[in-house]
């Protein structure tokens, strides 16, 4: 292949040789991606351009809907995802077409980064407000190893543990995924180990502080609550008139479905909002229990819920569906 070029893996067994042809600690960035999707065809020019500038880094296309097998194995839910490799195996993922957070990660993971020196007094002031917007990213943020789902030390599970059993309301940073980050915090809040567990912009502590607080009753009084779920979904369902739960947004689909659905939506000239339900996992697998309805699209009047896909497609045909939307049934 020649250099700045992107690969691409028409079968499962073709993907793996490519992997398996980086195998000396060197980067792979493997973009799945679907033909009917813009989004993708706009990374598709990132990366390319990226080739050109990273010729150490190998880059590997893969139509996602082409090859399931492989799409299911590493869990890709929606287009575009990157994936991350180092000698076969997988070190870190993007899903979204984020062109800025791409590059970051092709320079950060990629060895013989092309990104210019910095003086060292310019790079540590530039770390200090990147950290600074990172702790009051949410009003309770926790950094620790891994994520609440899948924590990578004992530490930073009991801590998690302690937070859901509260009731607290906080959003995470994996340390494991930004090693400047994890060294940089440290001098930042003069705090030497992980989790760190920040509240409105101010350090709290760590576990230890944490288990204090909670024997004391502190705890419940310092950390802001998590709004019930039911609650935050009714919201959610009753945010405009017309509410479609979507993979995507409406300029931006990340799946088929949701892409048609939008489409005829789009052609009744009804105003609409959309939820991405890939941004926020509780609500994307609350609403499946809530509404009774296993599958997405989903789309919602006036807080009732209408169907996916398939039934708006029955109602487009029946000539029902703009009086739903309207209201007026």
């Amino acid at each position: 292949m020649a250099e700045g070029a992107v690969a691409e893996a028409a079968s499962a067994e073709e993907f793996q040789r490519l992997l398996q042809q980086r195998n000396d600690g060197s980067l792979v960035v493997v973009h799945f991606w679907a033909p009917w999707a813009p989004q993708c065809a706009q990374m598709n020019d990132v990366i390319a351009a990226l080739a050109k500038e990273h010729l150490q880094v190998r880059f590997v296309k893969l139509e996602a809907e082409a090859l399931p097998e492989v799409s299911e194995k590493y869990e890709i839910t929606s287009v575009p995802t990157f994936l991350f490799f180092k000698n076969s195996q997988k070190i870190d993922r993007l899903d979204g077409a984020h062109a800025p957070e791409l590059t970051k990660k092709v320079q950060r993971h990629g060895s013989g980064s092309s990104v210019p020196a910095v003086p060292s007094g310019g790079a540590k002031e530039d770390l200090n407000v990147r950290l600074r917007k990172l702790i009051t990213a949410a009003p309770c943020m926790l950094f620790m190893k891994g994520s609440p789902k899948e924590p990578r030390c004992g530490f930073s599970k009991q801590m998690v543990e302690i937070l859901n059993k509260h009731g607290v309301s906080f959003s995470s940073f994996d340390i494991f995924s930004d090693e400047e980050v994890r060294q940089g915090l440290k001098t930042y809040s003069n705090w030497p180990t992980y989790p760190q567990l920040y509240v409105a912009g101010e350090l709290i502590g760590g576990l230890d502080i944490v288990k204090e607080l909670e024997a004391s009753g502190e705890l419940d009084t310092i950390c802001p609550k998590a709004q019930k779920l039911e609650d935050r979904l009714k919201g959610l369902i009753n945010k405009a008139p017309v509410m479609l739960f979507m993979k995507g947004s409406k300029e931006m689909a990340r799946c088929g479905f949701s892409k048609q659905i939008i489409e005829i939506i789009n052609s009744t000239g009804v105003d609409y909002e959309t939820f991405d339900i890939l941004e926020d996992e509780e609500v994307r697998q609350g609403l499946k229990t809530f509404s009774n309805w296993p599958t997405y699209p989903q789309l919602y009047v006036k807080g009732e819920l209408v169907g996916g896909l398939d039934i708006v497609k029955e109602l487009k045909e029946s000539g029902e569906l703009l009086p739903i939307l309207k209201g007026e049934n």
